[in-house]
C-alpha cells in the first residue's frame, strides 16, 4: 500500500502540483484562481481524445434509442435482445463500454488533482519539486473577494449548477423492459439532481480552489458537449 501511495504520488500527484506551482509563480499578480483555471484547462487539452470518444459514443447511443426500443419490443427473449444490440452497435461503431473504460482510465488524474487543489494549498517545500520556488507571495483571492484555502457558498453554488447543468446534457435515455427502464430512471434522476446536492455539500465543506476547478471543469465539459451535439446534428 505504501509503494502504490508512493507511486501514485509520483505519477500524478507531484506533477499536477509543480504545474500549479509554475503556473501560479509565472502568472501577473501570481493569481492562484486563474492558475488553478489554466490546470484545468491543460487537464481538459490533456484527455481531450478520451472524453471526446466518450461524448460522441452517447450521442451516438441517444441516436439509436428507437432502434433500442424496438429491440426490446420486438425480441422476447434475452439472448436475442443481447444478440440484436451487438449488432446494431456493431453497425454504428459503438462500444458501450467506451464511457466506462475512459472514466476508469481517467480516475486517478481526477483524485491526484482533488488532492492538489484540497491538500497541497498553501504550497509546502516537502511536496513541490525542489528547483520550483514556492517564496513567491500567492494571491489566493479570486475575484478580490473569494479566499481560495477557505470554503466558499458562492462557487459552491456554481459547482452544484454547473454539474446540473452537465448532468443533464451527459443523460442518455434509453427503452426496454420495465425493470430496465425504472432503474435506469432512478440512475438518471440521482445523477441529475442528487449528485449536484451532494457536490454542493462536499465543496462547501472544502477550499474553494476545489469549487473553482469543478466548475471550470464542468464549464469545458457542457461546452464539448454542445459543440458534439451540433456537430452530430450537422451529420444527420
Amino acid at each position: 500500500m505504501f509503494y502504490l501511495k508512493l507511486v501514485f504520488n509520483e505519477i500524478f500527484y507531484r506533477p499536477l502540483l509543480g504545474a500549479l506551482v509554475f503556473l501560479t509563480s509565472i502568472l501577473p499578480g501570481h493569481d492562484l484562481g486563474l492558475a488553478v483555471i489554466l490546470l484545468t484547462v491543460f487537464i481538459r487539452v490533456l484527455t481531450f481524445p478520451m472524453t471526446h470518444n466518450m461524448l460522441k459514443t452517447q450521442n451516438a447511443m441517444k441516436r439509436i434509442e428507437p432502434d433500442v426500443k424496438k429491440i426490446y419490443a420486438e425480441k422476447k427473449t434475452k439472448e436475442e435482445q443481447t444478440k440484436a444490440l451487438m449488432e446494431l452497435y456493431r453497425v454504428h461503431g459503438i462500444n458501450p463500454l467506451a464511457g466506462f473504460v475512459m472514466l476508469i482510465v481517467q480516475l486517478p488524474l481526477l483524485i491526484a488533482l482533488y488532492q492538489v487543489f484540497w491538500q497541497g494549498i498553501p504550497f509546502k517545500a516537502g511536496e513541490v519539486y525542489a528547483f520550483l520556488d514556492i517564496s513567491v507571495p500567492v494571491n489566493t483571492m479570486f475575484l478580490g473577494f473569494i479566499s481560495l484555502t477557505e470554503a466558499s457558498v458562492l462557487l459552491a453554488v456554481l459547482a452544484a449548477a454547473s454539474q446540473f447543468l452537465q448532468a443533464k446534457l451527459a443523460v442518455v435515455s434509453g427503452g426496454g423492459a420495465e425493470a430496465k427502464k425504472d432503474m435506469q430512471r432512478a440512475m438518471q434522476f440521482q445523477m441529475v439532481y442528487f449528485f449536484p446536492i451532494l457536490v454542493f455539500f462536499i465543496a462547501f465543506k472544502l477550499p474553494a480552489a476545489v469549487s473553482l476547478y469543478w466548475t471550470a471543469m464542468n464549464v469545458f465539459a457542457i461546452v464539448h458537449e454542445a459543440v458534439v451535439r451540433r456537430r452530430a446534428l450537422q451529420n444527420g
